[in-house]
């Protein structure tokens, strides 16, 4: 059905009608992603009606009296410019509350909070740099037991799981840097049948793409680092939850701890949610193009995309996810030549991070996950060799002759 409003703009109706027979407006919550990216839901009231969601860049607020409080009265505690976001965060994860957070891994701190001394998490083997460390040299010291396994085996994950008194498994799909698909729903029914909560570091994905809680998840972290921003000028982190007491203990570490996002950083992560899903799909697109040069190029031993049919994961990670993303990585088998590649490439910036709108490139051994003992990257098989590329919004074809280029003046180098 259609319909007119006050301005005459042509509007879509829904086939729902009022109790007298008159057509009612589409319900926001059956709006498609796009439209809820650039029509966020707020409880936030802008008396001026700006376009653009209102800056408060402020740290206090003015009290009704001495012995009241308004709603808002130390941005640590409370800012509007963040209520904004993560209501919209709230919505766009189809959760019960969201968390704005300083950054990705102050979130994950925050989940890490949750659990007490004498508990267990367990982890996969392939997990970002930044990750892996929290969990190895920060979370132990206050007692709380660490298990790294193989989350691709389901009966390591359970025995992991069942094997001590797990109150947390925290996992990514795909992983990074090897993108490998790791079964979400199978994973949180062992999680939840343990009495564990389940996180899962979607930051790979965003809700453009995947959404770890309608999959079991009781948490789903986003670094508002990579895609949610946009832009590469935002470090930030978001948690969001199901179940309003899960969401009161994340609130009390947020605020208790000063874990929370800048009004500033806020604001921009909201400008940059308007134009996710247009960066994401042309990001995607110029993936897939890269990922299928060289999955046929002889010099590439593996290409880890869940985009490509021939990639292991790639029917599950398709069960579980709309899209494959922009981001993949490969091996040469010659550390050598992975390094001229990623020097050589002049359109494809030598940077740690994803998500931005310019490509990225980088040896995740000697970057990111440089954190990682060698010995431990060895034992769970990521190779100094790999080459992990974040593809941005440049036209496909520049970047793929960009790589060929790379690979031209290596090939040339080393025989």
């Amino acid at each position: 059905m259609a319909g007119k409003d006050a301005r005459g703009t042509m509007l879509v109706m829904s086939a729902a009608a009022s109790g007298d027979g008159e057509p009612v407006p589409r319900d926001p919550k059956e709006y498609k992603i796009a439209t809820k990216l650039a029509h966020p839901k707020t409880s936030v009231r802008d008396e001026y009606g700006a376009s653009a969601p209102p800056l408060y860049q402020t740290a206090t607020f003015a009290q009704p009296s001495a012995t009241e409080n308004g709603p808002y009265d130390y941005t640590r505690s409370g800012n509007p410019t963040r209520t904004m976001l993560e209501e919209q965060m709230a919505v766009l994860e189809n959760a019960d509350r969201a968390f704005a957070f300083s950054s990705g891994m102050s979130a994950l701190m925050c989940v890490t909070r949750l659990v007490n001394a004498g508990e267990r998490i367990v982890t996969g083997d392939d997990i970002y740099g930044g990750t892996s460390r929290l969990l190895a040299q920060v979370v132990p010291k206050v007692g709380i037991e660490v298990v790294n396994v193989d989350m691709k085996d389901h009966e390591a994950v359970r025995a992991a799981i069942e094997g001590g008194n797990t109150t947390m498994v925290m996992m990514e799909s795909p992983t990074n840097p090897r993108l490998q698909v790791i079964d979400i729903e199978s994973i949180a029914k062992m999680a939840h049948d343990k009495g564990a909560l389940v996180c899962v570091d979607n930051s790979i994905m965003c809700p453009t793409f995947q959404s770890p809680l309608a999959l079991g998840a009781d948490i789903s972290m986003t670094s508002a680092t990579k895609f949610i921003a946009g832009h590469s000028d935002v470090t930030g982190g978001l948690l969001a939850c199901k179940g309003e007491e899960l969401g009161n203990r994340i609130y009390f570490h947020q605020n208790a701890e000063g874990l929370h996002l800048g009004p500033f950083d806020c604001w921009l992560a909201l400008r940059g949610l308007k134009t996710m899903q247009l960066r994401m799909e042309r990001q995607q697109q110029n993936a897939m193009k890269l990922a299928q040069w060289l999955e046929s190029h002889p010099r590439v031993q593996k290409v880890n995309y869940p985009g490509l049919k021939a990639n292991v994961g790639h029917d599950l990670h398709f069960k579980q996810a709309s899209g494959a993303g922009s981001i993949f990585s490969f091996t040469t088998g010659d550390v050598e030549f992975s390094k001229i590649v990623v020097e050589e490439t002049k359109l494809h910036k030598i940077t740690v991070s994803f998500g931005g709108t310019t490509s990225l490139i980088s040896l995740p051994c000697f970057m990111s996950h440089a954190s990682i003992p060698s010995e431990v990257r060895a034992a769970r098989g990521l190779p100094d060799d790999l080459v992990r590329i974040s593809c941005g919004i440049e036209d496909a074809d520049d970047l793929l002759a960009d790589l060929q280029y790379a690979f031209a003046v290596a090939e040339k180098r080393l025989g």
